[in-house]
């Protein structure tokens, strides 16, 4: 089995990180901090790369919005240095959930399991 995961980790780039990038991390990277779900934050020396090493799939939505602004120059610290105020009324970051069982689908939705008619619609009728 550990000679499978070489190899996939050679072609493949959605279940972690490449061989490539694990050796260009080890070289240059310097570790910047990690998020609550495992993803690891790194930069070179010069600050002119940034990248995340996910813990898992690679899912883009799963990198948090503190993060995000960093890995994408918003703000120049990233939130182990300089945390972001977060307002009562903002709602804990989730992942993108399109696709799966628990993706949102509307009232009228063919996809819940009781769908409840619309009452804010009211159909044409031809006279």
């Amino acid at each position: 089995m550990g000679i499978l995961n070489s190899l996939l980790r050679g072609v493949t780039w959605w279940n972690g990180q490449t061989l490539n990038t694990q050796l260009f991390t080890w070289r240059k990277g310097s570790k910047v901090g990690e998020d609550a779900q495992g993803n690891i934050y790194y930069r070179n020396a010069d600050d002119s790369k940034r990248w995340v090493i996910f813990n898992g799939e690679a899912e883009a939505s799963r990198v948090s919005p503190d993060w995000h602004g960093w890995l994408h120059r918003t703000w120049d610290e990233p939130p182990t240095e300089k945390p972001l105020i977060h307002k009562p009324w903002e709602k804990a970051h989730v992942e993108n959930r399109t696709g799966t069982p628990m993706a949102y689908a509307p009232a009228g939705s063919l996809r819940r399991a009781e769908p409840v008619e619309r009452k804010d619609y009211e159909a044409w009728q031809p006279e």
